[in-house]
């Protein structure tokens, strides 16, 4: 044996994540089986975690921003801004933009929540949520950030970011979800990427029509007018502002 058999294997072991399993080669039949009952009790956590916030608008953007960072404050800024709406604040749960959010809301006393994932170097979730739950599988997490949202505001981010965006802005395109508002913060950061979804509809690849999707600004007052217009009149909401201690019980679904 090698003398540096352990250093390598050190170096080339990945922890097994309930994804990389799920996505893994077929295994028994069995084996299988117990994955999907995984998946079910992800859902069953996180249905029963949520079921009671209320109204929400999802935040998406990076973990990685500072709270030095402008993009950081204003996600802070939109928190409040979607607070004082009435709508609960849900994001990922996680640090940078997901807190920047999170704490927003709180500061004006509005609701908060998070939809952790679990990974194999822990995200913990941010000190601003009344109520969080930690998932294990990417899919199920997502769809719990899209099944309570009558918004969407995307901050700046990376690869997570754009995933989460264009799953709902599918969704939305082929009548999946309603036609709730997808809101891209800050215009200097998502130039590029609004011009090649200008591009996608120049080619024919989608229509013209699904670039109404897209409202872009760098102001939380427009975001939240838009808000107001595209998610409060045409879906009757009267969301309010309610204490969390009488609507979240335990902080905590975290198991």
């Amino acid at each position: 044996m090698p003398a540096n058999h352990s250093l390598e294997s050190e170096k080339l072991f990945v922890p097994l994540v309930a994804d990389r399993v799920l996505l893994g080669t077929p295994r028994s039949r069995l084996a299988e089986a117990r994955t999907v009952l995984a998946v079910l009790w992800d859902f069953f956590r996180g249905l029963r975690a949520l079921h009671f916030v209320g109204p929400c608008v999802t935040v998406f953007g990076s973990a990685r921003t500072k709270e030095t960072d402008p993009y950081y404050q204003l996600a802070r800024k939109m928190g409040m801004a979607i607070a004082e709406l009435g709508f609960t604040v849900m994001t990922g749960g996680g640090p940078g933009i997901m807190e920047a959010a999170n704490r927003g809301a709180k500061e004006v006393g509005g609701r908060s929540v998070g939809c952790n994932i679990e990974l194999p170097h822990e995200q913990s979730a941010n000190p601003y949520l009344d109520r969080f739950v930690t998932l294990r599988f990417f899919f199920v997490r997502k769809t719990m950030l899209a099944k309570y949202s009558y918004a969407f505001v995307v901050m700046p981010g990376g690869f997570g970011t754009l995933d989460e965006m264009f799953e709902a802005l599918t969704l939305i395109q082929t009548g999946k979800l309603k036609d709730f508002p997808v809101i891209l913060m800050g215009k200097d950061y998502w130039r590029d990427q609004v011009a090649m979804i200008e591009k996608m509809a120049k080619e024919g690849t989608i229509s013209t029509e699904d670039l109404q999707l897209l409202y872009v600004t760098d102001s939380t007052d427009e975001a939240a007018a838009f808000i107001r217009d595209n998610a409060i009149k045409p879906f009757g909401l009267r969301p309010s502002i309610r204490k969390p201690s009488a609507w979240l019980g335990e902080r905590s679904l975290d198991r």
